[in-house]
């Protein structure tokens, strides 16, 4: 007795408990289903190829003269322009993002003029300094108090001297605060780096209708004509902010709204141009109490340029002492200047934030962006084009997976109902993540995505298979259900193991290597590969553990697919007898 219970193998994990590894598999999925249906996410996310919409594919270059140029930094300050120009076509859950080193996609959902989009994010973004010639805002700033701090609720872009105290201008632009503009203001304060502190000029109400001396008077009236009637509120279906500028010459002036679409100005010919600008970052200052600032440097050309034109500005009364910074015709900031600023450094001060510094430190730097963006590939597809796709898609899912499941029954019987079972499984896990990788990743199931998962149904029938034949080899040379289940295990485990490997190995490189919608169908396939480990091993392994051991499957029933009589058994594996000595007959 003591050597047969040495001599016997312990079974361990799924193989001598497999009713605990089942119900492990079955926790996790009521998990995912639950989270799927807690978090409002119950469908996967769909790529613009199946929503419909327009899909463009950018590759950054180096200009020439800048080899390094292309790194992280300069790509995600290329990814924030870029979102501002989609917001600005009026969509929402537009998406921009950057995939290795060199490329951005941007994916526009619905409907939208794919020659608008293609121009909108292909295009370098323009960024000039223009004088301010008049201003208008929604709302008035409010006025400063005995002490300098402006008395009612603050305006989120306090206009700040180089004393610090606010200069208010009645009709002087003010925008609303907010967690990504505050400080990016029409009345922020433009200095040089050390100021010396000098008594406030007084603040002139801004003229709507300037009347300039020289010429281009004409041009300069038929703009304060049109400055009265221009609105840059944002448009209530579309949420698109006006822009008169967007195309004009910087060699003359212009109209523009700001970015948020609450002041209007009328602009003078660019004096300064983006490229001018050598750096920018934002700095928290606490040499002049605790603030953000945005510090800015200039090239050699541009420190004159600046030098020059910031001295003929300092002599002027608000708003005409203000120094529009434009970004694809609109304006992003427009600081006041009381000196002529030399030595190529500048600041802008007011009531920033630390993104709000950032910000407009990243904007000034996509000036002198050494990059440019040619378009690989731009994809269009309508709403309904987009769903004839999906429909064809789940139709050919459908019927490849009815064409596994009628061969699993035809030719393995009973043993169909644990690969059913588990490609039921697979189905629910893949499925609820895709759901909930939507909102947490990103991920959008386009229409490589689902060629992906309707591959990996052959993958995961091919696991089944491998260990179903396994266990019929075992039971061929005459071994019971139960012994063969355990011994063919080890084999199978290890060809299926290998298989998938090969299968994420290529989903991985697959990955890596491409760009666009094709990591769509290396990632779902990734993805279903690992998840056919984990049901062979979590489900399919200890539900056939536990059916062994039912009559049906365990004697071999006819329709179970383990008959030894149809596999071509040979005769049971029998140990030896030992033979007794005969014994004589008894006589009578």
């Amino acid at each position: 007795m003591a050597a047969a219970k040495k001599g016997r193998r312990p079974a361990t994990g799924g193989q001598g408990k497999p009713g605990r590894t089942l119900a492990l598999i079955l926790i996790a999925m009521v998990g995912l289903v639950g989270g799927m249906f807690w978090s409002g996410h119950t469908t996967p996310r769909l790529g613009i190829d199946l929503a419909g919409g327009t899909s463009i594919t950018l590759r950054a270059e180096n200009q020439p003269g800048k080899p390094n140029a292309i790194n992280n930094a300069n790509m995600q300050t290329a990814i924030d322009i870029i979102e501002r120009r989609v917001n600005g076509l009026g969509v929402s859950e537009a998406e921009v993002q950057q995939q290795g080193d060199r490329h951005i996609i941007v994916n526009i959902p619905r409907a939208t003029d794919s020659e608008k989009a293609k121009k909108q994010v292909g295009t370098t973004a323009q960024l000039y300094f223009r004088p301010v010639l008049a201003a208008a805002g929604s709302q008035p700033t409010p006025e400063p108090s005995a002490s300098g701090e402006p008395s009612g609720k603050p305006s989120g872009t306090p206009s700040t001297e180089p004393s610090g105290r606010p200069s208010a201008g009645e009709g002087s632009p003010s925008p609303k605060p907010s967690a990504t503009t505050q400080g990016r203001a029409a009345s922020g304060a433009l200095k040089a780096p050390t100021p010396s502190p000098s008594p406030s000029a007084p603040s002139g109400a801004p003229t709507p209708n300037p009347q300039p001396s020289g010429t281009g008077d004409a041009a300069l009236q038929q703009l304060g004509d049109q400055f009265a009637t221009l609105d840059c509120a944002p448009d209530p279906k579309t949420r698109k902010i006006a822009n008169p500028a967007a195309n004009s010459e910087p060699s003359k002036p212009t109209l523009a709204c700001s970015t948020e679409g609450d002041a209007k100005y009328i602009l003078g010919p660019a004096e300064v141009a983006g490229t001018d600008v050598d750096e920018a970052k934002g700095v928290y200052d606490t040499s002049r109490g605790a603030r953000w600032i945005v510090q800015l440097g200039f090239t050699d050309g541009g420190a004159k340029k600046f030098a020059a034109t910031t001295g003929k500005l300092a002599s002027q009364q608000q708003p005409q002492n203000q120094f529009a910074i434009t970004l694809d015709g609109q304006v992003v900031s427009a600081p006041s200047v009381s000196s002529a600023i030399a030595g190529g450094s500048a600041e802008i001060s007011g009531s920033f934030n630390q993104e709000s510094a950032t910000e407009l430190a990243n904007i000034l730097s996509y000036g002198a962006l050494p990059l440019s963006f040619e378009q690989e590939s731009t994809t269009t597809v309508t709403a309904a084009l987009g769903g004839e796709q999906l429909h064809a898609g789940l139709i050919a899912g459908a019927i490849g997976l009815a064409l596994v499941i009628v061969y699993l029954v035809v030719y393995y019987r009973g043993l169909s109902l644990i690969a059913i079972a588990s490609l039921g499984v697979s189905a629910v896990l893949t499925y609820s993540l895709m759901a909930l990788l939507g909102p947490a990743i990103g991920f959008a199931l386009n229409l490589p995505a689902v060629c992906g998962a309707i591959v990996a149904i052959g993958i995961t029938a091919d696991s089944f298979i491998v260990y179903f034949e396994r266990v019929r080899d075992e039971i061929r040379e005459g071994r019971s259900l139960r012994p063969a289940v355990e011994r063919g295990w080890p084999r199978a485990r290890r060809t299926i193991l290998v298989s998938d490997f090969v299968s994420f190995l290529a989903a991985a490189v697959l990955f890596i290597v491409t760009v666009g919608k094709v990591q769509g169908f290396a990632f779902t396939l990734g993805l279903t590969t690992l998840l056919d480990v984990v049901v062979v091993f979590l489900f399919t392994k200890p539900l056939m553990s536990l059916l062994a051991r039912t009559k049906f499957f365990g004697g071999g029933h006819p329709w179970s697919g383990l008959d030894p009589k149809r596999l071509g058994a040979k005769p049971p594996l029998r140990r030896a007898r030992r033979t007794s000595a005969p014994t004589e007959p008894k006589e009578a």
